[in-house]
């Protein structure tokens, strides 16, 4: 599988991000650390801006999925976010059907990052024993036992960069694990899931200290369209789901405010992809 880089951060960031921790590629791209700027440079620096660079992450069928803990570290220079606000509190249910449990795994692990985020241990040890009851409910617990031990343990010491590597090594492996038992949809249900919770997320803190540089994160069609061509290759059975059909339909009302090039996503764009995201986690979360 050919392996893409990412383009899908900021410009002065390239070299900090690429030294957080995640699960290692082949042949990965190791760029020295810039020498750290003084207080007289940073106030001199122009404002932040995005720009096209190359950035290790996971790649399927040629099309470049977020690592979500690169994600949530460029978040983190937006300006201190408020991620206690943005934390999910209901508790988790597992659902019946398989579909939504993928979904949910996925959406679970990315609140993960969230709770890492807000440094909230007793919430990230929570969702590290619910990804580990989501994992066993579609037959991949042993994707993720050991992380999610981990994931307490490292939540206790509060070592926060060691949970956030945790999270996505569980996520890889659980896809993994879904591609070797032939459950493919499943293993993109996941990825599904994960992206709309981060997405949901990341309108929601780009709206609060809106920016266009912040906006600029959004801009991203290819993924979009591989989200819809992935649905589109599902089994009809599956596509007539209830929960898949919604967000078909949800990416339908996406597309058309992030494929223009060179065009900035405004606030009420922002908005209303944080109206669907929201909507449709609720949805993945909601069990009768």
């Amino acid at each position: 599988m050919k392996k893409n880089f990412l383009s899908f951060f900021l410009a002065s960031l390239t070299h900090l991000l690429a030294t957080s921790e995640q699960t290692p590629l082949p042949q990965p791209i190791a760029p020295a650390a810039p020498a750290k700027q003084t207080a007289a440079q940073q106030a001199s620096s122009p404002p932040l801006s995005l720009n096209l660079a190359d950035f290790p992450a996971d790649s399927v069928d040629d099309v470049v999925v977020p690592v979500p803990s690169e994600i949530f570290s460029v978040l983190d220079k937006l300006g201190n976010p408020n991620w206690k606000a943005q934390l999910r509190v209901n508790k988790t249910r597992t659902p019946e059907e398989p579909s939504q449990i993928a979904l949910l795994l996925g959406s679970v692990i990315a609140e993960g990052f969230v709770a890492v985020e807000a440094e909230d241990a007793e919430r990230v040890k929570d969702l590290g024993r619910d990804v580990l009851s989501l994992a066993e409910a579609v037959n991949v617990r042993k994707a993720v036992i050991s992380h999610s031990k981990s994931i307490i343990q490292k939540a206790d010491a509060r070592d926060w960069r060691g949970v956030r590597s945790e999270f996505d090594r569980a996520r890889s492996d659980v896809q993994a694990a879904m591609n070797e038992m032939n459950d493919r949809n499943l293993a993109q249900l996941v990825s599904l899931g994960g992206w709309l919770r981060g997405t949901d997320v990341l309108t929601a803190i780009v709206d609060d200290k809106y920016t266009s540089d912040g906006a600029e994160l959004l801009h991203q069609p290819e993924l979009v369209r591989y989200f819809k061509r992935s649905i589109n290759g599902m089994s009809p059975r599956l596509r007539k789901n209830i929960l898949v059909f919604r967000i078909e339909k949800v990416l339908d009302e996406i597309t058309p405010i992030i494929k223009e090039k060179n065009h900035v996503i405004t606030r009420e764009k922002i908005q209303k992809i944080h109206s669907l995201t929201s909507e449709i986690v609720a949805l993945i979360n909601k069990t009768s």
